[in-house]
């Protein structure tokens, strides 16, 4: 648990030294939007307070072009629907808990009918507070809000055209490397975890439990956080000036966090196995040879751990600024993939002396887990991958009718426990 909590402090300071600069620059961009709406709104409402301005502003400066033009539009119809509503109740009920009830009530329905998204509840804010002005003052509140949002949604869309965001594929590519290390450090500390209990079998068990665990909020957690990041990223070239003219290392990416995705969930497999073989003490787990056993899993654990830590430096660096990249960086990950075909033999050759069923469950996983992950970070499959991936200029979508021509069918593997970590074989091409 303490070297868990240990290098998660080194993932966060590591992101913390590399991505002040850039949270340092949004803040700025926020602040100056939100100034620039202030003073805009006041120069329209002179010995006014226009707050609302700036928080329109702020809500709808996004972190790209495209998501801006949908928050700005749904924000001044939030404000105007809630807006509406609070007049037309000012004007026949009084302010009082159940018409506020009522109204908030009819303000989400509305709202969640008209798909909002995130601005839901800016439906149910402005009826609130305009409702409280009164009756009387209810008509001069409402034009006034509606005037003020509709400034702050101008300035807020005007700031990110005009000083566009810069695009995040370096930080998808941070954390993409993130969820490597996250999967490299599980590994090597269930391969030092094993070299300790070889003497200790009997808490082997346990410790898979442990690590399985571990595995399964990596999948569960780590693996949709870093897609959003991605898809953010993905988005953030879209309507964006700052993108033209640079590559679109999306495919990279995309193919990157997939590799990481199925390798993750191998690895999980590999846990699940080797915590149903471990459980009651079984006779491989307690013989002479029950220590070399472990030593050898801990040995294939280290190989997959360095494996999925080059890969992930790897993405990271290709997705880095030009200045930044190493060529030797290929070199690292031939390198380090080149253990694992010495796991495979050592597993292969376990194979070949096993009479234990548990045990022959157990290295059998241990060895697809390893097949696996030499196919997804096998550089020549990632090119292809990225290839697949990236749709040329003039793309055309693929007729829904076969061609007659076509002899050959494609053969897909049976489903089996692992069928959502296997890689369907891509149809025929034409020649």
């Amino acid at each position: 648990m303490l070297d868990q909590w240990r290098g998660r402090l080194r993932r966060e300071a590591k992101r913390l030294r590399r991505g002040w600069r850039g949270a340092v620059l949004w803040s700025l961009r926020i602040t100056v939007a939100a100034v620039a709406s202030y003073v805009a709104a006041l120069l329209i409402f002179p010995g006014t307070q226009p707050l609302l301005a700036p928080l329109t502003a702020m809500l709808v400066v996004q972190v790209t072009p495209v998501s801006l033009l949908a928050s700005g539009v749904d924000r001044v119809v939030a404000v105007v629907l809630g807006v509406s509503l609070a007049v037309g109740f000012a004007t026949v009920v009084p302010l009082e808990w159940w018409s506020l009830g009522v109204l908030i009530f009819v303000s989400i329905t509305l709202g969640q009918a008209l798909r909002l998204r995130a601005n839901l509840i800016e439906v149910a804010i402005s009826g609130m507070l305009v409702l409280g002005v009164g009756a009387l003052g209810a008509g001069a509140a409402a034009g006034q809000r509606i005037a003020e949002t509709l400034v702050g949604a101008a300035v807020g869309i005007a700031a990110n055209l005009l000083f566009p965001p810069r695009v995040p594929t370096s930080d998808a590519g941070r954390e993409i490397e993130g969820l490597a290390d996250a999967v490299s450090d599980l590994l090597r500390r269930s391969a030092d975890a094993l070299r300790e209990l070889a003497d200790e079998p009997e808490s082997v068990f346990s410790a898979a439990v442990a690590w399985l665990g571990d595995a399964r909020r990596i999948t569960h957690h780590d693996v949709p956080r870093v897609g959003a990041a991605l898809l953010q990223a993905e988005q953030g070239r879209r309507l964006n000036v700052r993108a033209v003219g640079t590559p679109d290392l999306g495919p990279g990416l995309r193919q990157g966090l997939e590799s990481l995705e199925h390798t993750a969930l191998a690895v999980r497999s590999m846990y699940r196995t080797l915590a149903d073989t471990t459980a009651g003490r079984p006779a491989w787990l307690t013989d002479e040879s029950g220590a070399d056993v472990l030593l050898g899993l801990a040995e294939t654990f280290w190989d997959l751990a360095a494996a999925v830590d080059a890969f992930g430096e790897l993405v990271r660096l290709e997705a880095a600024p030009a200045g930044q990249v190493r060529s030797a960086d290929f070199e690292s990950l031939r390198t380090a993939i080149t253990g694992l075909p010495e796991a495979r033999a050592r597993l292969e050759e376990l194979g070949t002396v096993v009479t234990d069923p548990d045990l022959g469950e157990m290295q059998a996983s241990a060895l697809a887990t390893v097949k696996r992950v030499e196919r997804e970070l096998d550089l020549a499959e990632r090119v292809r991958r990225q290839l697949q991936l990236r749709r040329p200029a003039g793309h055309r979508p693929v007729p829904l009718r076969p061609h007659l021509v076509r002899s050959r069918t494609p053969t897909f593997p049976e489903a089996g426990p692992d069928a959502e970590t296997v890689r369907m074989p891509r149809l025929p091409e034409d020649d």
